[in-house]
Order: structure tokens, then C-alpha cells, then sequence
């Protein structure tokens, strides 16, 4: 399980940053930029979903 959030946790960090980097230089675009935001972590957040799963299914099996 630990090496399955590596990567979601990496990518929502990129994200994150990336997100920041933009809404200072053009402010005005937040809200957009807001909302991708929280789609892309969503789809990153989905390989930490699935790692979790996949280390219940082996453990509880």
C-alpha cells in the first residue's frame, strides 16, 4: 500500500503547486483553475483507490 500512494500523493503535490504557480500570475482565472484542480486530483487520487483495494483483497484473501 505504501508504494501505491507515492505516486498519488507526488502528483497531487505537482498539481497542487502548479495550480498556485498559475492563479498568481493570472488571477482572474482561479475559479477555472480551482475546478481543474480538483478534477486532476481526483483522477490522481482514483491509482491510491485502487492500490488500496488491491492490498485489501490480498491481505483479507
Amino acid at each position: 500500500m505504501g508504494l501505491g500512494a507515492i505516486g498519488p500523493g507526488l502528483g497531487e503535490g505537482f498539481i497542487g503547486g502548479k495550480t498556485c504557480e498559475a492563479i498568481a500570475r493570472q488571477p482572474e482565472l482561479q475559479k477555472g483553475l480551482t475546478n481543474n484542480m480538483f478534477i486532476a486530483n481526483g483522477m490522481a487520487e482514483t491509482t491510491g483507490i485502487y492500490a488500496l483495494i488491491i492490498s485489501l483483497m490480498l491481505l483479507l484473501s
